[in-house]
């Protein structure tokens, strides 16, 4: 199976001149970025950072945030986004080779953190012509990322959103990101460190898939949508819904991509060399707009909220959602809405004027 198939046809490619040098002390000769844009290219944009199994795609993932008079418009904006460093979607990652190499690197792929997959994107958008970054936005993983381009590249950003996700990693998240790490290196096709792509619906990325689904509803979510209920094999329906989810990410995702980007938001911690997190929050002075979930579980509204505390122009929004973490997601009308407004009340993104006929 071959991840290219998952690649859209409107997909860029950017070859950035190496080597590049990443936090952790790793380095890569050479690294290709797969990106797509919306609207008409022009010196200020907006950035779209994706999840942790996301891709450039944001227009797939997040179709209710595109459109005419929505937080992502094309006919106003020019919008960008960008496979990570380390993702399997073009990007270079475990499944590329290296310059020269006849093999992927697999397990060998070099650590790589959140601000590493942000200065990448940052040789990105100087290869665009882009001056000024309108907004960043992005939920979970993006919201990371988001949060360190602000601290990153402060003169580049003016305004943000991070969505569904904290300051830094709590224990609890790297409780749950150590969880699936053992279950797919338990897997006895990881034995070499090279796990291959489409291992079978059994393997330990299927598990990792699992768990990680778990953590991504709540259980107001399962209660209703599952209940007790079987099917007609006698397996609980809830059951059969986790194993399809693994099938699913198998079928379209690299394990070792997997682990590079959950070591990534491992990593996630604006306070480190910052002092702590609280200083470096009220180092962020653009407007930002801060989304909560009521319901998330992954990143509770409680420890967001704190977070929204220590930035000294936030706006704090939670979304009454019973889906858990993933409402950033399936409630993306809220979060459009929640956007749009942000974009109104900030003056934010005026509209382009049509030029004269």
């Amino acid at each position: 199976m071959s991840l290219r198939r998952w690649i859209s046809a409107e997909t860029e490619f950017l070859d950035l001149d190496g080597p590049i040098d990443l936090e952790y002390g790793g380095r890569l000769p050479n690294v290709r970025l797969a990106y797509r844009t919306w609207g008409r290219p022009r010196a200020t944009a907006t950035l779209v950072c994706h999840a942790l199994t996301g891709s450039a795609d944001a227009d797939d993932w997040w179709p209710d945030l595109f459109g005419a008079g929505r937080a992502l418009d094309p006919e106003r904006d020019y919008i960008v986004c960008a496979n990570v460093l380390g993702g399997c979607y073009g990007t270079t990652g475990p499944t590329s080779r290296g310059f020269g190499a006849f093999e992927p690197y697999g397990g060998a792929f070099p650590e790589v953190t959140i601000r590493d997959l942000v200065h990448v994107q940052a040789r990105l958008i100087d290869d665009l012509a882009i001056d000024t970054l309108d907004l960043v936005i992005g939920g979970s993983m993006g919201a990371m990322q988001v949060l360190e381009w602000a601290l990153l590249y402060p003169d580049r950003v003016d305004a943000i959103a991070p969505i569904a996700s904290g300051p830094a990693q709590s224990a609890w998240g790297v409780a749950l990101s150590e969880a699936q790490r053992q279950a797919i290196k338990a897997d006895p096709n990881y034995a070499d460190g090279r796990y291959p792509l489409g291992a079978g619906p059994a393997g330990g990325l299927a598990a990792a898939r699992s768990m990680a689904m778990i953590s991504y509803r709540s259980p107001h979510d399962f209660a209703v949508r599952f209940g007790r209920r079987q099917t007609e094999s006698g397996v609980y329906e809830v059951q059969s819904y986790l194993r399809h989810q693994g099938d699913k990410l198998v079928d379209r995702f690299d394990a070792n991509t997997y682990l590079t980007l959950i070591g990534a938001m491992d990593s996630h911690d604006v306070g480190r060399g910052r002092g702590s997190v609280a200083e470096a929050l009220r180092q962020i002075d653009q407007p930002a707009l801060v989304i909560s979930i009521g319901s998330d579980g992954l990143y509770p509204a409680g420890e967001v909220a704190e977070m929204a505390r220590h930035l000294p122009n936030s706006e704090l929004i939670e979304i009454d959602s019973p889906h858990g973490h993933d409402a950033f997601l399936i409630a993306a009308e809220d979060v459009n809405e929640c956007v749009v407004g942000f974009i109104a009340r900030r003056g934010l993104k005026p509209r382009m004027r049509k030029a004269a006929h």
